[in-house]
């Protein structure tokens, strides 16, 4: 019997923008309020590697958003993560709050009735910056999803049809449908729909400058739902108006005209060695979830779990000890340790723990944030510097500027192809690592990075444990000898 490709019925709409700051994220999270309004069991994505808006999607629906990312996963795999995630939709609202216990890790699980994707940056942009590979338009392609686009219309007016008839020209196959004028007044929509909707698609809605849609940023994004002062209220507020002002029955029915979702016959999603042996041994490993480290994919989370790892959050901004005795491994993701550095710097008794944690041989798995918390010194948004846990002799300082920013691929010292990740920060390092080599994808740029120890993987580049799942297990697990001449063979 041959193996026949699994189909699911599965609405879904995705949110895009000609670039970054067209309000794509506020209307996406106001849309996944009005369809959890509507009680819709909904999942939510977003295209490339960012980690805030996901955290926004989740403060909405209460569950873990994921990325689908064209970069790291292949196109099947991005289908059938999509499929996936969509068929086991995870219920539990305080599965990652920090003092979250193993039963209340337990999640209620069913099925999606409804899946939202957010763009990331221009439609368009990829990879390079003259290429679509790993843009939002590339995801929209693989997943055969309509596209919305969302526009900044402050400041314009008939120029936006021509906007909107470039982005529709410039591929013959580019699933745009519609349009959502953000920052429009209702009586410019009226005048302007017929240019646009004689361009083929639809208007499902102009909405005003609404006090709502502002929400706080800083040099990395927005900042953290949890710092939004009345998030909860502003949110609510803001479904109001969309409400108002969107098509919302126009919207769920171009949802509903997505084409049947297949998945292959046969899972190519990274797998674990310890899913595919049962192994039943269960490891823990300390991670760090707080205002200061947040930055975390979720697929590397649930791909831990499945290898057996008990995942116990702590605070190195609140917490004086590591949440409990047993762990094997501690990590420390991204975030803002920079605006924090006060904070972190006077909690000593915790910096105490990371110290005799690694003096007792636990592995430290610590990534741009977290990789800066690893440092003697860390300079803060104020410019004042203070002491961290002094696990490498170096400096964290400000640069004022995005430092080596993008995809990467990184290479040991032999060579060998170890992980897909990617930076963005705006701090630096007196010793950013020389132990791998990160090179950018359609680009001669590469440089040294990462701090690799039997005990240590540190840096700034943020790993896609996916791209090399047997390598981060081992190395985590403390198992092989050759662990760091063992490279990556997928795909």
């Amino acid at each position: 019997m041959t193996n026949r490709k699994k189909t699911k019925n599965l609405p879904r709409i995705a949110f895009a923008a000609p670039g970054s700051g067209s309000g794509k994220t506020v209307v996406t999270c106001g849309f996944l309020k009005l369809l959890q309004r509507k009680n819709l069991s909904c999942i939510s994505f977003k295209c490339g590697p960012d980690y805030i808006d996901p955290m926004f999607h989740r403060y909405v629906l209460g569950i873990p958003g994921y990325n689908l990312d064209s970069f790291f996963l292949s196109p099947e795999q991005v289908k059938d993560l999509l499929f996936e995630k969509a068929a086991v939709l995870s219920g539990n609202k305080n599965s990652t709050k920090k003092n979250s216990t193993r039963k209340n890790n337990r999640t209620k699980t069913k099925k999606a009735d409804f899946a939202v994707i957010e763009g990331v940056m221009g439609f368009y942009d990829g990879i390079g910056g003259d290429t679509v590979h790993a843009s939002t338009y590339e995801i929209a392609k693989i997943t055969d999803t309509p596209v919305v686009l969302v526009i900044d219309g402050k400041k314009s007016s008939l120029s936006l049809a021509a906007l909107a008839k470039g982005f529709l020209e410039y591929t013959p196959d580019s699933h745009i449908r519609g349009v959502i004028l953000n920052r429009t007044s209702p009586a410019m929509a009226e005048r302007l729909k017929p240019c646009l909707e004689k361009l083929g698609i639809h208007v499902y809605g102009a909405v005003p400058v609404c006090e709502e849609a502002n929400w706080e940023s800083r040099h990395l994004g927005l900042t953290l739902p949890g710092e939004q002062e009345k998030l909860q209220e502003k949110i609510e507020r803001w479904a109001d108006r969309l409400e108002e002002y969107l098509d919302m029955e126009g919207l769920l029915e171009l949802a509903n005209q997505a084409p049947m979702l297949e998945k292959s016959a046969k899972s190519v999603l990274p797998k674990t060695p310890a899913a595919d042996n049962r192994i039943k041994t269960i490891r823990r490993i300390a991670i760090a979830r707080d205002e200061a480290f947040c930055f975390y994919y979720q697929d590397n989370l649930d791909l831990l779990q499945q290898a057996g790892w008990e995942l116990i959050p702590f605070s190195p901004l609140c917490d004086h000890r590591l949440p409990c005795a047993g762990i094997s491994a501690i990590l420390l993701g991204g975030g803002y340790p920079e605006v924090f550095v006060k904070e972190l710097s006077e909690n000593h008794e915790m910096i105490k723990e990371i110290q005799t944690a690694s003096r007792h041989g636990i592995k430290f798995l610590a990534e741009c944030g977290g990789f800066l918390y690893l440092h003697e010194w860390l300079e803060g948004t104020n410019a004042d510097s203070y002491p961290m846990a002094g696990l490498l002799p170096a400096k964290g300082f400000k640069t004022n500027k995005l430092s080596r920013f993008g995809y990467i691929t990184l290479f040991n010292a032999q060579g060998n192809r170890m992980f897909r990740g990617h930076e963005f920060h705006y701090w630096d390092s007196t010793l950013p690592g020389q132990d791998w080599k990160a090179v950018k994808p359609l680009s001669t740029r590469q440089w040294d990075c990462m701090v690799a120890t039997k005990n240590m993987l540190a840096g700034f580049p943020h790993l896609y444990y996916g791209s090399n799942p047997e390598w981060i297990l081992r190395f985590l697990s403390g198992e092989g000898s050759d662990l760091f001449l063992l490279e990556d063979n997928s795909e």
